[in-house]
């Protein structure tokens, strides 16, 4: 069995089962101090000690035993798609990344090329067409998850649901599902049912967003970035998100879900 992904706190109180783009900084962060009584000094994802992470080869006999024996609190959360991969792209694509680069290296000219995309530069502040550069982005996006050309689907923007498959069919349940739009309420409800050996209330929690300020802002409403032919791309690439996990398809300036995440159809579904 493996649990790629997967997060657990050294006490073993919580496993989480990371989604990209969907507050993992925080909720590293969180689990962190959840144990040690202060934050990690830089981004959560540098991390070799101090949290189980299952790409951490000693970690991995501890993270599968516990998950198991249904240890830990489980736990993942979700994003609005619309929201995800407009963040996706804005970080990744058109963003520079903290160690100064353009992400992947010759990504971003291969997406230029072949995609018509541009990001323009920190030398003119990041000017280019938002709205139709990422609506072309959306087709690469598409073309990476449907046919897996021309590269392999990236983490940032594969399907939510495929990251949180992963826990389940290799044998993991999680305790709780939540939302990104509803986060402390979300958060704290893992950590009032998890025996942390450090207490701590989600609302005197700082965000830990390592993607601010490397990139353009976000010009317009979301909306605005969706045409009909982008908001069937997104429904072809994310019809099970939207399904699973309640979030209006149909108005992309709607970021709240319409309901909430029923955990025994997400494992069925997710579990086959």
């Amino acid at each position: 069995m493996a649990f790629p992904g997967t997060w657990m706190t050294e006490s073993e109180s919580m496993a989480y089962r990371v989604v990209p783009k969907c507050a993992c900084s925080t909720i590293g962060q969180i689990m962190f101090f959840s144990d040690h009584a202060r934050y990690f000094d830089g981004d959560i994802h540098d991390s070799t000690s101090g949290l189980h992470k299952w790409n951490q080869n000693a970690s991995q006999p501890a993270i599968e035993q516990a998950v198991k024996a249904r240890k830990p609190v489980s736990f993942t959360c979700v994003r609005n798609p619309y929201a995800r991969i407009l963040s996706s792209f804005f970080d990744k694509i058109a963003g520079i990344q903290r160690n100064g680069k353009r992400y992947r290296g010759n990504l971003i000219p291969q997406i230029m090329q072949r995609y018509g995309v541009e990001v323009g530069s920190p030398e003119d502040n990041f000017d280019f067409d938002q709205v139709t550069s990422f609506r072309r982005f959306l087709l690469f996006a598409r073309d990476t998850i449907r046919w897996r050309r021309p590269m392999e689907p990236d983490i940032h923007w594969s399907a939510m649901s495929g990251h949180i498959a992963t826990f389940i069919v290799n044998g993991g349940r999680y305790d709780q599902i939540f939302f990104t739009e509803k986060f402390n309420e979300g958060m704290q409800k893992v950590l009032d049912a998890a025996e942390t050996p450090v207490k701590l209330d989600v609302n005197e929690v700082p965000r830990f967003n390592e993607s601010e300020g490397h990139g353009p802002k976000r010009l317009h409403k979301v909306s605005d970035y969706f045409d009909d032919l982008s908001q069937h791309l997104v429904w072809e690439i994310y019809k099970k998100d939207f399904q699973l996990f309640r979030y209006d398809f149909d108005n992309p300036d709607n970021k709240l879900p319409k309901g909430e995440v029923d955990l025994d159809e997400v494992h069925a579904k997710l579990g086959r």
